[in-house]
């Protein structure tokens, strides 16, 4: 019978992406990563790391979920000034934010595009390009 370590999934993400795997490291993956792909602030981040006896403050959540962002992990989606929510579906996609409920949803891969680009300079490429559309309910 093959024993799977309750942090070995983490701890080969956090190591084949060139991060150090520390205990707040591991144990902010795994609640990331266990699961499904979904959109999470640092506060709600936080919230589940107390939740789970994880004991790790606010500000060390914020520059994990940083650092996993530049190490390619994370895919950061900055809604409002000084509000981002965090992606763990790296790949392209678009997103629909509800203003009023906060949600942030992916938008299907086809049910969006774009029928032009604007020219950019020479010696420039496009690195990615971000789509949000705000809702409200009415």
């Amino acid at each position: 019978m093959d024993k799977v370590r309750p942090f070995s999934q983490a701890l080969d993400r956090l190591r084949n992406a060139g991060l150090r795997p520390t205990r707040q490291r591991l144990a902010l993956a795994k609640l990331l990563f266990d699961d499904h792909d979904r959109h999470i602030t640092a506060e709600i981040l936080h919230g589940e790391a107390l939740d789970a006896n994880v004991r790790v403050s606010l500000a060390t959540v914020y520059n994990t979920l940083h650092q996993f962002n530049e190490a390619g992990l994370l895919r950061e989606i900055v809604v409002d000034s000084g509000r981002s929510y965090f992606d763990t579906n790296v790949s392209d996609h678009h997103h629909i934010f509800n203003e009023d409920s906060r949600e942030l949803m992916d938008i299907k891969d086809g049910e969006i595009g774009l029928a032009g680009m604007p020219a950019i300079g020479t010696g420039q490429e496009i690195s990615r390009i971000d789509v949000i559309v705000r809702v409200k309910n009415n």
